[in-house]
């Protein structure tokens, strides 16, 4: 059996390298790139409604008799049984850390030349179904970029496809993975291009454009042509509302503030619980708790925004214990209210306890409810007629343009999502304040700050993009030759004599360094028999200007070569002497890089 296995894996091997042969001789790198875009769409677009169609079977199964007008207890017991599945699933069987899908993917482009575990094409979308299927406060859009940035990775490795190929690739599984999970294709590259920072060039956009075409089309053919989310706008927007438009800009932007800080202030509270089945039940018992006292927190909650935008307000009591005030004014503001101030806690208590899924879901959760609660409250207390349904979909954009540092996809994805494209203009604004909101406080997104934090961003600053993704590993080098403080005048002339370099890291006998002897330095005095013997290294060596830890992020390395206006810095690990890294190196080695990923 095993010798079968073995001959059948090297007929498939041998197969696949003519095919590659053929394809390197006959077919363009370009055309190539188009034919696997829609490869990567079609696949990326096909995941999507797996992992959609799979939530909606698990939660169906499970909700399906719960009944409307009063609390149910299951509420407490599915979300933690959800997030035990993952757990065992994710520990036992995927055996790596499948979570933060998109800050992963922004790891690879910027730190693994864009390559992807290939369980990623399956782990994510099993494990999120089962916590999202079970009542997970979290949402599978991270999941399905994870999914597809997969497929596309897998994809353009198993045609040996260059890293610059790569990452477009990825970003065409990425935008697939959105377009189909939302029918939304417009946003689903908005989404490569803003949240991942794919930069759009003449080789880039058509890719991009092709795979989330692809992808909505999959979800078109085979689910109808109905938005995501049911909405219909009885009542006009009117130029006298741009003044509550501007506000809510605002709002949503110090909402998206909060959201953000919420969760990060709770993933460092699960990061500091050690043991895996403490944060478990520490996660569980707040999901749970949380859940069964707002049921809209249950699952990616688009069953509680579906209420809002088609104007049935008091839905959003169903299946709650406090179902019998659903008539009262004050009590749905304050409803809505506790929902929009949980529900990162809640989102943060699914992940941290084990569970597996993003928060997309839920910053458009948190949009449509923050929207809602702004315009009800202000027709509560002012007697004003602001459209609640408008409003609610305006957060959505707000919130999700302010978390997620977007501002064009919310735009496009809330009115792809809700066809409401009448609401353009005020979209725009809200969106817009949003961002520049948040981003006064936070300079990057809730993906993205987590890398930013370390240096290992790849952004569409060209300049911290090519430094991002050069290694301090690859411009060390290591033909120096090394001298010890005793040496005297006349065995540092031999060396000099042996060597191409005008620089001598000076270490002792524990491999420290302890200084450098520059050739200009000594040149006075090299040229004196009379001093060899008198002369010590200790003695006429010099501490380097600054020391570069191996460490340290390129950005870093330049702005002390910058500070100390030096050519050459020695590099340390701890207190080991590693080598020298020269600015002339680092130069050209930009060069090359800046060349390689700007091709078009």
């Amino acid at each position: 059996m095993t010798k079968l296995l073995t001959n059948i894996s090297q007929i498939a091997t041998t197969a696949v390298a003519r095919v590659q042969h053929w394809r390197e001789k006959h077919v363009k790198e370009k055309t190539m790139v188009v034919i696997l875009s829609l490869i990567v769409g079609m696949l990326g677009g096909f995941a999507a409604l797996a992992l959609k169609g799979l939530i909606h079977f698990i939660s169906h199964q499970l909700t399906s008799h719960f009944t409307v007008t009063e609390g149910n207890l299951f509420y407490i017991i599915y979300p933690a049984v959800g997030v035990l599945i993952t757990m065992l699933f994710v520990r036992y069987v995927v055996r790596d850390n499948i979570a933060h899908g998109v800050t992963r993917v922004l790891y690879a482009i910027s730190q693994n030349k864009s390559r992807l575990k290939r369980h990623n094409m399956y782990s994510s979308l099993i494990s999120s179904s089962i916590t999202i299927g079970f009542g997970g406060s979290v949402g599978a859009e991270g999941p399905i970029v994870a999914t597809g940035a997969a497929i596309g990775s897998t994809v353009g490795q198993a045609f040996r496809m260059s890293p610059r190929v790569l990452m477009i690739l990825v970003g065409c599984g990425a935008a697939a993975g959105i377009a189909g999970i939302f029918k939304a294709p417009i946003a689903g590259m908005l989404f490569t291009l803003e949240v991942l920072m794919i930069d759009l060039t003449t080789v880039s956009v058509m890719p991009l454009l092709i795979a989330s075409i692809t992808g909505a089309t999959v979800a078109y053919t085979l689910t109808g042509y109905d938005a995501e989310f049911f909405f219909m706008q009885s009542e006009p927007f009117v130029m006298a509302r741009i003044p509550y438009v501007i506000i809510l800009g605002v709002f949503c932007g110090l909402v998206s503030l909060y959201f953000t800080r919420v969760l990060n202030m709770m993933e460092n509270m699960f990061r500091r619980i050690k043991s895996p089945w403490r944060r478990y039940g520490t996660g569980a018992l707040i999901l749970s708790g949380l859940v069964f006292l707002f049921p809209p927190l249950y699952g990616e909650g688009y069953g509680a925004i579906i209420s809002l935008l088609s104007g049935d307000t008091s839905a959003i009591l169903n299946s709650s214990i406090f179902y019998s005030d659903r008539d009262s004014v004050l009590f749905i503001i304050l409803f809505v209210a506790s929902i929009t101030v949980t529900k990162a806690f809640a989102t943060s208590a699914t992940n941290g306890a084990g569970g597996v899924g993003g928060t997309f879901a839920p910053s458009l959760f948190v949009g449509c409810m923050a929207g809602f609660l702004f315009a009800y409250s202000i027709n509560s207390i002012f007697g004003l007629d602001l459209s609640v349904k408008n409003f609610a979909l305006l957060g959505m954009a707000g919130v999700m343009a302010g978390v997620m540092h977007a501002p064009l996809m919310g735009m496009f994805l809330t009115a792809e999502l809700t066809g409401g494209y009448s609401l353009f203009l005020p979209l725009l604004i809200v969106s817009a304040l949003s961002y520049f909101t948040i981003k006064y406080f936070e300079p990057y997104s809730i993906y993205a700050m987590r890398l930013a934090q370390r240096g290992e961003l790849l952004t569409h600053h060209k300049d911290k993009a090519v430094l991002t993704l050069l290694k301090i590993s690859n411009v060390i080098e290591t033909d120096f030759h090394c001298v010890s403080p005793e040496m005297d005048l006349r065995e540092m002339v031999k060396v000099i004599s042996l060597s191409n370099r005008n620089l001598f890291p000076v270490i002792d006998s524990d491999n420290r360094l302890i200084g450098v002897v520059l050739l200009d330095d000594i040149r006075n005095i090299m040229f004196r028999p009379d001093l060899y013997r008198r002369m010590k290294v200790e003695t006429f060596m010099s501490s380097p200007p600054a020391v570069i830890d191996i460490n340290q992020n390129m950005e870093q390395v330049m702005k002390t070569f910058d500070v100390t206006g030096a050519w050459n810095l020695p590099v340390v690990d701890g207190d080991k002497y590693v080598g020298f890294v020269s600015k002339s190196k680092i130069f050209n080695s930009y060069r090359r890089v800046l060349r390689h990923y700007s091709e078009d």
